[in-house]
């Protein structure tokens, strides 16, 4: 990756009482800092901010500016983020900040992720507060969303230590594209990850996205053989750039391959966004012909999604298939697991997190509006 040079407003312009000390980086010899979260490896000169914007350098040290600050805080169906192998049916609390370390051109998050504005953190709140307010809404689980949790560590990995006090899991939305220490300590507090796999090819990671494929597969292997963390993975189909026969083809046997059948992979739908918009969005029968080819190659809970169709968003047991978890866009209909996850008609178990009765929340979307966060001790 080419190195950060552009500037920022820097660090010292924000609020004291959301910037924290961070120790991932380290001093170079030509007087500038390198952050060490993401394989981009800003290097920075005082002042300036990286590519996330929410990570910068003030004065010998990188710091983190967003530190109990959110864009919003929303409940949402689990189904959405999405996971649908992970407690069918239940709500989650969802969050995120500002900026990411990736520059989709195809972004659907861009006024989020690509907000160079402090005055979109417009809502706040402590680690506590957040779990507490979980906890009090009755959601199974907290997720970091809307852009890159991994830019956030430090407010995640504290969040999470929160949520765990209170019996409240948590999960992250990502695209993967972090260094080895940090992984380990952002993965290591986690209950499940959809990890983006937004491509297969190195020219589409390069140039439409802005990073790596080799980093994000080392991640995938990561997650899914050192570590307790369920794993999803999501697929935008952008028509022409990664969706051809091959592509998909190579994808799914590596997938295999590397992470087994039984990590789910999910198809969904591109629109026309950010500085894709004279692309046309992704037909129904893309979708529908990526699930068949995952399928083929033995991906065993293939889905499609951003779309209507019940058959591709439906779960079904490998040992009988039976459909045992109707879905309608986010809404649970036939439901036909025990408490477990195991087939009430043959019995196996379905690869997941389940825990008692599936959950009710249904489709709804419920915006929260958090106080003032209290200071990080």
């Amino acid at each position: 990756m080419s190195e950060r040079t552009a500037e920022q407003p820097g660090p010292e312009t924000s609020d004291d009482r959301f910037t924290v000390a961070t120790k991932y980086w380290h001093p170079l010899d030509d007087g500038r800092v390198q952050c060490d979260v993401c394989p981009r490896a800003c290097k920075l000169r005082d002042g300036q901010r990286g590519v996330c914007f929410v990570r910068g350098r003030q004065g010998d040290e990188v710091v983190l500016t967003s530190y109990g600050r959110s864009s919003g805080f929303c409940v949402d169906p689990i189904e959405k983020k999405p996971l649908n192998h992970f407690l069918p049916g239940s709500s989650v609390f969802s969050f995120g900040t500002a900026g990411c370390n990736l520059a989709c051109r195809f972004c659907q998050n861009w006024d989020i992720s690509k907000s160079k504005e402090i005055d979109t953190l417009a809502d706040a709140a402590s680690a506590e507060a957040i779990a507490a307010a979980a906890a009090d809404a009755g959601c199974a689980s907290v997720a970091f969303t809307y852009n890159d949790p991994t830019i956030f560590l430090e407010y995640a990995v504290d969040v999470a230590a929160a949520c765990r006090a209170r019996d409240v899991r948590t999960v992250a939305v990502t695209a993967g594209y972090i260094c080895t220490e940090p992984r380990a300590e952002f993965f290591a507090h986690l209950d499940a990850a959809n990890i983006d796999l937004k491509g297969f090819t190195d020219d589409f990671y390069r140039h439409t996205c802005g990073a790596d494929l080799g980093a994000v597969l080392d991640t995938l292997d990561y997650v899914q053989h050192e570590t307790d963390v369920w794993l999803e993975l999501t697929t935008l189909l952008i028509p022409g750039m990664n969706d051809s026969d091959a592509e998909l083809d190579e994808m799914t046997r590596w997938v295999v391959d590397h992470l087994g059948p039984d990590v789910p992979m999910h198809f969904t739908a591109f629109h026309p966004d950010f500085r894709m918009l004279d692309t046309p969005a992704t037909p129904p029968e893309t979708l529908t012909r990526a699930r068949r080819i995952a399928r083929d190659n033995g991906v065993r809970h293939a889905y499609t999604g951003n779309t209507h169709d019940r058959d591709g968003q439906s779960t079904y047991c490998a040992g009988c298939g039976e459909r045992v978890i109707e879905r309608d866009w986010f809404t649970i209909g036939g439901y036909r697991l025990d408490e477990s996850g195991h087939c009430q008609r043959c019995g196996t178990q379905l690869p997941g997190r389940f825990d008692g009765p599936v959950g009710t929340w249904g489709a709804r979307r419920v915006g929260v509006s958090m106080s003032r966060p209290e200071r990080r001790s």
